[in-house]
């Protein structure tokens, strides 16, 4: 078991699968960072490789309230507070990672495209980190998204089941639902 271990995501909404991820970092260390990327509006760039990341209604929710939703699932799971800490964690900005990671812990991914290939380099290569691949599977068996959940709330389908119940009543007690549907709306008109 690690000491220490690092795990990332945007979290635009977490979801089931996130909660899988994030549960098995846990499994793997005592004490498990949680970085959030891109935790700020100017912290995120444009990429080839995943161009609508970078997009306003693909980034819904604040740094605070992702980390809220983080929180709360993570104690609804089980895990005690003081077994894990929520950071930014600027995947965009690399130099700027170790203002809120440790250099000298595991750090944990995912695979599913050419995005998660360029972070493993960028994490690896480029950052000489310690890292651990925990799966790597195709897009087209990637299972639940983000993106999936998003669009739910447009349509106004059933979306609870594909969250942790903190999440759900984190987001219908803020109204954010209605921010999510009303920012994909905006976008839908302007195509």
């Amino acid at each position: 078991m690690d000491k220490v271990g690092v795990i990332h995501g945007r979290f635009q909404v977490l979801h089931n699968d996130h909660m899988k991820y994030l549960l098995e970092g846990k499994r793997r260390c005592e004490h498990l960072i949680i970085g959030i990327c891109n935790p700020e509006a100017d912290l995120t760039k444009y990429t080839l490789s995943n161009p609508h990341r970078s997009k306003k209604s693909s980034n819904p929710l604040t740094y605070f309230e992702r980390m809220e939703c983080i929180k709360y699932s993570m104690l609804e799971a089980g895990i005690k507070q003081e077994e894990f800490d929520i950071v930014p964690f600027p995947i965009n900005f690399q130099e700027k990672i170790f203002n809120y990671a440790p250099l000298d812990a595991k750090y944990y991914m995912t695979i599913y495209d050419e995005w998660g290939e360029e972070k493993l380099k960028t994490l690896k290569e480029d950052l000489k980190l310690d890292v651990e691949v925990l799966w790597r599977v195709t897009l087209e068996n990637k299972g639940l998204s983000a993106s999936d959940i998003r669009k739910c709330i447009q349509e106004g389908r059933k979306w609870k089941e594909f969250v942790p119940n903190a999440v759900y009543y984190y987001i219908k007690n803020h109204n954010l639902d209605k921010r999510i549907k009303q920012l994909l709306d905006e976008e839908k008109e302007v195509m």
